[in-house]
This record gives C-alpha cells, structure tokens and sequence, in this order.
C-alpha cells in the first residue's frame, strides 16, 4: 500500500501572479489523458505545444510501475509552458494546470470539481486506471470534457470513453496505425466509444488552437 500523500493547504499554494487570468468560454472545460505503453513518448509531443494561457484543466493518467517515483513531472515541466504536478486530494481543479496521477493511485474527479485519490484495488490490472479517471470526470463536467485516448497495450480507458459519450462529452483517441501500442485506441474504437481519430501532431494542433484564458 503506498505511504499516504500530504493534503492540499491552501496556505501553502503559489500566490497568484500580479494580472488573473479569467476563462474564455472554449470548447471545453477539462481534458482527460490516458496513455500507457508509448504513451510518454506522445504527450511529450502533445503538451509543449498547449500555450500558457491554455482554457482547460488537464488531467492525465499513465500507468506507471507501483514502486517507481514519477519521472513525469519533472520530464514535462522544462518543455511546458503550464505548470504540470502531481496533485493531493481535495486540490481544487483549475483551468490552465496540468494534473497527472501519482503512481499507484488512482485520481478521480470529485464531484465540486476537485481531485480525489484513491488505493481502491487495480481497475483492468491498472492503478492508476484510466477508465476510474474519465467515468469519475464525466457527471462533473458532461458536454464540457474531452477525453483524448493515447497508445497503450490493454483496454484500460474505452469504458472511461464510452461513459464521456454518454454523459455529452467529447472523445477523440490516437490514430492506432501511429501509436507504438495499437491495442488502447483499438479497443475504444470497437467500443463505439471515439468521435474521432488522429495522429499526435495533429491532436497537439487541435488542442493548441483552443481559446485561451484572457488576463484582467
């Protein structure tokens, strides 16, 4: 079982830059990420080109060996303009933030819009579990979430799509001929679960071209 992780104290949070930035109204609200096997390579491509006034939270989740300390934070924060950090419970959710999992909890979406974590047991052999993450985010956020499925080897994640559809959402999943492992976005497509399909520097461009949240 891992060590628990510290609570968020909103005494010790960034004070907020001297200009606030306010939310464009833009597709979306929040974007969840899945990926596994060849996952790090893409979001690699994907996250740098998300602009530092990005209109979305974004929420990932990588499986990631139990016992390994995540090397993501640190790989993706000298290459992104947003801040990117593995979050604690009870974090409120904010637009133009990166969130990814902590290895070997699952991160869920609370339903004020927070982040919860769990040590429930594996979901599809996974902790964290892609599928625990988008079915938890799509009550809170409905019409207003995006749900982007990236390479992996299992099925883990075509649920947590699926249950996005059907709460209004948006779907869209990696061209499989272009992942390292097909068998993630595969899945999902057979589901009946993907609005579309695309390669990564195509999905970085979409996302890039969102509205940004303006500075009072």
């Amino acid at each position: 079982m891992p060590a628990a992780r510290p609570q968020h104290d909103p005494a010790t949070a960034s004070q907020p830059a001297s200009r606030a930035a306010r939310a464009v109204a833009g597709p979306f609200d929040a974007v969840v990420i899945g990926a596994s096997a060849g996952g790090v390579d893409v979001l690699g491509q994907i996250l740098p080109k998300l602009p530092v006034h990005f209109g979305a939270a974004v929420l990932i989740v990588l499986h990631l060996p139990p016992a390994s300390p995540s090397f993501l934070v640190r790989a993706l924060s000298d290459r992104c303009a947003l801040p990117v950090a593995e979050p604690d419970a009870g974090e409120p959710i904010e637009r133009g933030h990166v969130y990814i999992a902590p290895p070997d909890y699952h991160m869920l979406v609370d339903t004020d819009a927070s982040i919860a974590l769990s040590i429930a047991g594996p979901v599809r052999y996974s902790r964290p579990s892609i599928d625990v993450l988008m079915e938890s985010a799509a009550p809170v956020y409905g019409s207003r979430l995006l749900g982007v499925l990236l390479s992996g080897a299992n099925d883990d994640g075509a649920r947590g799509l699926a249950a996005i559809r059907a709460a209004g959402g948006t779907t869209w999943a990696q061209t499989p001929a272009t992942a390292t492992a097909p068998q993630m976005p595969e899945a999902a497509i057979a589901l009946g679960a993907v609005n579309e399909t695309m390669t990564p520097a195509q999905l970085g461009a979409r996302l890039a071209a969102w509205p940004e949240m303006k500075l009072d």
